[in-house]
C-alpha cells in the first residue's frame, strides 16, 4: 500500500506491487557497494565535517534521481537554485513493480543505479537487508529527527541508529463520509467500531442499494493500516535472517471476526476499488464513507466530482475511544542508494527536497502530498484551508490530528509483495466469498511461514 503515483498526483500506490520478492540469499548476493572513498560508504561511514560538506556542495556534479512523483523537476529547481554546482536528472523509471525491479537489478549489476530513489515505506527493508541504502546519519541527517512527524522518523530508522531515507509524504488514516445520507438516515459519525457496526446493519436495511462502506477484498494495504491502528505487530525482522510473523494473532482474528462478520451479513461491500465500477460507486451513492487516508481527499474530490459539497471528514471509529489511534496507508521517501559515487551531495539533496519549507509547501500544493514535516502540519495557511468539497470542513486540519495519533512501532516484512498477494487470495477471498475470514487467517500465517522458510528466514513464533 500503498500508494503508487501512476497517472496522477492523486492516483493511489499501488500496495500490492510495491516490492518484488527475492530469497535472503539472492538478496546478500544483490548487496551494493560502498563507491568511492571518501564521498560514499555505508553505515561505519565516517561523519562528513561542514567543511567537506561545503566542498562537495561547490564541486560540480551531477546526480541521478529515480522517482516516480509528476512535476518533481519544480522542487528540484529549489536545491539547483542553492546548490548551484550540482545538476540533478530526474529519470520515472516506472511506478511499483517497474520501479523496485529495475533497481533491484542495476544494484546487483553493480551499475546503472541512481544515486537517490523514491521508496516507500514498507519498500525499505526489501533494501536494507541487501544492504542498498547509504545510512544517512553521517551526513547530518539525525538533526532532521524533530523535523518530521514522529512515526515517520520510526520508519525510516535502523535499529542501530541508521537513518536509510528522509520522509517525503503520509497516510494517516481517517473516514470519508456522505453527510446527506447520514441526514437523511439519522446517522453520526460513529466514533467505535461498534457504533459502526450498528449504523451498517441501520443503513443497509433502511436501503438494500447502500452500504456504510466497502472492504475492497482486493486492498491489502488497507488491512495492514487497520491492524496498525488496531495495535497489531504482524511482522517483526531482527537482523537479515530472523523474522517474527504473526498475521493470526489475536488482533488479527478481532478483525477477522469483525470484518468477515459484516461481510458475511451483506451489510457492506467488498468491491475491488480503483475499478470504474468502485469510481461509480463513489459518485452514485452506493457507499457512504470511504476508510482511506489523508489522501484521500484530494483524489476523491478529482474522482466523485459529482457529489461536490456533500463529503465530510471524521477520524476512523475506534476500539478504545479512550484512546486515539490510527494507521498509515501510504507515503514515501527519499533514500540514497549506497553505490553512489557522490554520498555528500546526494544525501544533502534528500534532506533539503524534504525538509526544506519551500519544497516540502511545494509538495502540499503541486502534488497535493499529505505533508511529513510538522511545521507544515502546524502552519495556519495549510490546516486552515476549507474546500468546497467537503463543506468548508478544516480536512487537513482533522488529518494532521489524526497523524499524531499513528502508532511508532508498526514494521513492514522485507518480502511485501508476498504477504499482500497472499492476503488477497486468502483474506481479501474470504471477505469476497463471506466465507470464513478466521479460517483464512490462518492460511495466511501458513502461507508466509512457508515462504520466508524457503527464503531462508529463520520465522519465530
Amino acid at each position: 500500500m500503498s500508494r503508487s503515483f501512476a497517472s496522477s498526483p492523486m492516483s493511489r500506490r499501488l500496495f500490492l506491487t510495491a516490492t518484488g520478492a527475492v530469497s535472503l540469499g539472492a538478496a546478500l548476493s544483490a548487496c551494493g557497494g560502498s563507491g568511492s572513498s571518501g564521498n560514499s560508504g555505508g553505515a561505519s561511514a565516517k561523519p562528513a565535517s561542514q567543511a567537506d560538506i561545503d566542498k562537495a556542495m561547490k564541486t560540480p556534479t551531477t546526480l541521478t534521481f529515480w522517482t516516480w512523483v509528476p512535476n518533481i523537476d519544480k522542487e528540484v529547481t529549489l536545491f539547483e537554485k542553492k546548490y548551484p554546482a550540482i545538476k540533478v536528472k530526474v529519470v520515472n523509471a516506472g511506478q511499483g513493480v517497474a520501479h523496485y525491479t529495475k533497481l533491484r537489478t542495476a544494484i546487483k549489476a553493480g551499475s546503472g543505479a541512481p544515486d537517490i530513489a523514491q521508496l516507500e515505506y514498507q519498500a525499505i527493508p526489501t533494501f536494507t537487508i541487501t544492504d542498498s541504502l547509504l545510512d544517512l546519519s553521517p551526513y547530518g541527517a539525525s538533526a532532521l529527527k524533530d523535523t518530521f512527524v514522529d512515526w515517520t522518523w520510526a520508519q525510516v530508522s535502523g535499529s542501530g541508529g541508521e537513518i536509510w531515507a528522509i520522509p517525503q509524504d503520509t497516510g494517516p488514516m481517517g473516514m470519508l463520509y456522505r453527510q446527506d445520507i447520514f441526514d437523511k438516515h439519522g446517522i453520526q459519525p460513529p466514533k467505535t467500531w461498534d457504533e459502526f457496526a450498528a449504523a451498517a446493519r441501520k443503513l443497509h436495511k433502511a436501503d438494500p442499494d447502500i452500504y456504510l462502506t466497502n472492504l475492497a477484498a482486493n486492498e491489502a494495504a488497507a488491512w495492514h493500516g487497520l491492524l496498525w491502528q488496531a495495535g497489531a505487530k504482524p511482522y517483526a525482522l531482527s537482523g537479515k535472517s530472523d523474522i517474527a510473523i504473526d498475521v493470526d494473532d489475536t488482533i488479527s482474528k478481532k478483525l477477522g471476526t469483525y470484518w468477515g462478520g459484516l461481510a458475511k451479513e451483506g451489510v457492506i461491500s467488498t468491491d475491488p476499488d480503483f475499478t470504474d465500477a468502485w469510481y461509480a460507486g463513489l459518485n452514485k451513492g452506493r457507499y457512504a464513507t470511504w476508510i482511506t487516508a489523508a489522501w484521500g481527499p484530494a483524489f476523491l474530490s478529482g474522482s466523485a466530482k459529482a457529489t461536490a459539497g456533500k463529503w465530510r471528514a471524521a477520524p476512523l471509529p475506534q476500539w478504545d475511544a479512550s484512546q486515539p489511534s490510527s494507521g498509515n496507508w501510504g507515503g514515501s521517501t527519499s533514500a540514497v542508494i549506497r553505490s553512489t559515487k557522490n554520498a555528500i551531495a546526494a544525501a544533502q539533496f534528500a534532506q533539503f527536497l524534504n525538509s526544506d519549507q519551500a519544497s516540502a509547501r511545494m509538495f502540499a500544493t503541486e502534488q497535493s502530498f499529505f505533508p511529513a514535516t510538522k511545521a507544515l502540519l502546524a502552519d495556519s495557511s495549510f490546516t486552515g484551508a476549507t474546500p468546497s468539497f467537503y463543506g468548508g470542513q478544516k480536512v487537513n486540519e482533522l488529518f494532521a490530528g489524526i497523524g499524531d495519533t499513528v502508532s511508532t512501532s508498526f514494521q513492514w516484512p522485507p518480502f511485501l509483495d508476498q504477504a499482500a498477494t497472499d492476503w488477497t487470495e486468502t483474506v481479501g477471498k474470504s471477505l469476497a466469498d463471506k466465507a470464513d475470514t478466521g479460517a483464512a487467517l490462518d492460511a495466511w500465517q501458513q502461507r508466509l511461514t512457508t515462504y520466508a522458510k524457503k527464503q531462508g528466514f529463520t520465522v519465530k513464533a
